[in-house]
């Protein structure tokens, strides 16, 4: 442990809210950077994630606009939270540069790798919404239009819809995050966890129910990689438990009194 317990007093009340402050301000700033250099492209950035749908839509068919300012709102929107999104790893350093003093130098250890993976989990979950799901989502969408309805998607609504899904499948990707935490902090154990790997599964495919569409193919492919990540969680979860009896189990042989000689006999 080389956490001083009065680290905390040496910094009043005042000060960590300015530090706060400051650290918000930064984040707000770095937001307001990246929208501005994006925001020229916005109506390029919204047909790139419209491009999902519009590969299915019938011949002569097009997206529509029902709102009188949606064709400006819409791109602007879509702008702001993909500037979020890209500056999420940003926001989280600077939420990382304020807790850090308050943890162990074995938290800090774990807890960095643990917020790296948590970025590239959350990006891998939206990559593989829009390549993998989205396809066929708006494939199967598309192939059951009733006979004499013209398939022809608000630009507001879809993007209130693909925003859900990408932060729907980000949250999900993080499961082996929520799973390495539950057991490092000791919520549950490894061997609970195993047991009820069958409930998890059964979980996993009533979200991919929820979230494609009613066939088994695309439910699998969201259920597969959940459990998966589930596993990965579990199996590193499993490694850190283990990692941490053996240090037990050395520092109690070190802290055992060393056998002493007989003493002479007179």
């Amino acid at each position: 442990m080389s956490r001083n317990p009065q680290d905390d007093q040496e910094m009043p009340l005042v000060s960590h809210l300015t530090e706060l402050r400051t650290r918000l301000l930064r984040c707000v700033v770095i937001i307001l950077l990246i929208f501005a250099g994006l925001f020229y492209f916005a109506q390029d950035i919204y047909a790139l994630v419209a491009a999902p749908l519009r590969a299915y839509l019938p011949a002569g068919a097009t997206m529509i606009a029902t709102g009188v300012a949606s064709p400006f709102l819409t791109p602007f929107k879509l702008t702001l939270m993909c500037a979020l999104f890209l500056g999420m790893p940003v926001i989280l350093h600077q939420a990382w540069g304020f807790i850090a003093p308050g943890l162990y130098t074995h938290e800090r250890r774990i807890a960095v790798p643990l917020l790296i993976s948590s970025i590239f989990l959350f990006y891998a979950g939206m990559a593989f919404a829009y390549f993998v799901v989205f396809p066929i989502m708006f494939g199967f969408f598309a192939s059951v239009t009733p006979e004499g309805v013209a398939m022809m998607t608000d630009i507001g609504q879809y993007l209130d819809f693909v925003l859900t899904l990408f932060f729907a499948f980000g949250v999900a990707f993080e499961i082996p995050i929520a799973t390495f935490l539950v057991i490092w902090v000791g919520l549950v154990d490894v061997a609970t966890l195993r047991k009820s790997r069958p409930y998890v599964v059964v979980g996993c495919f009533i979200v991919g129910m929820v979230l494609t569409p009613p066939d088994v193919f695309s439910q699998t492919l969201l259920a597969l990689p959940m459990w998966l990540l589930f596993e990965s969680g579990l199996l590193a979860g499993a490694l850190l438990k283990r990692k941490q009896k053996q240090e037990q189990e050395e520092a109690e042989d070190q802290a055992k009194p060393e056998d002493q000689p007989p003493a002479p006999q007179p």
